[in-house]
């Protein structure tokens, strides 16, 4: 199987997974799987093995879901920057946006910082409008 062909099969898998995951069926199928648990303490005597499986079991499930629903969220990020990156290319916005999710952490802070002086002052400009037409 190619590496595009095992990509898709398992962006399919993990959109799919990630779908059901999230589904309020799916939390009540997993407390009552550890209701059931629960319950059946007494009978095996609360012994280590009684333990070893629900320990062993959501750890398995913890560990699998991490990669799935990373998955899940950085196809989402990347759909979601792409949408951004094609509403500023046509708008009247500046192109200097465009990827700028591949700045380093403090690029990032310093435009950040850049784009809410800007924000104050928008803000200040449209203060004074509002003052003046009252």
């Amino acid at each position: 199987m190619s590496d595009n062909a095992a990509s898709k099969t398992f962006s399919k898998f993990a959109t799919t997974l990630a779908d059901l995951s999230g589904k309020p069926a799916t939390f009540v199928l997993a407390v009552a799987l550890v209701l059931a648990w629960a319950v059946s303490g007494p009978f095996f005597g609360y012994s280590e093995t009684w333990q070893l499986v629900i320990n062993t079991s959501t750890t398995i499930v913890t560990f699998l879901m991490v990669f799935v629903l990373q998955n899940s969220q950085n196809r989402d990020g990347k759909a979601l920057q792409a949408k951004l990156d094609e509403l500023i290319l046509t708008s009247q916005a500046q192109n200097k946006f465009v990827g700028i999710e591949k700045l380093d952490e403090q690029q990032l802070r310093e435009m950040s910082k850049t784009l809410a002086e800007k924000a104050e002052c928008v803000e200040d400009v449209a203060e004074e409008r509002a003052e003046n037409r009252a």
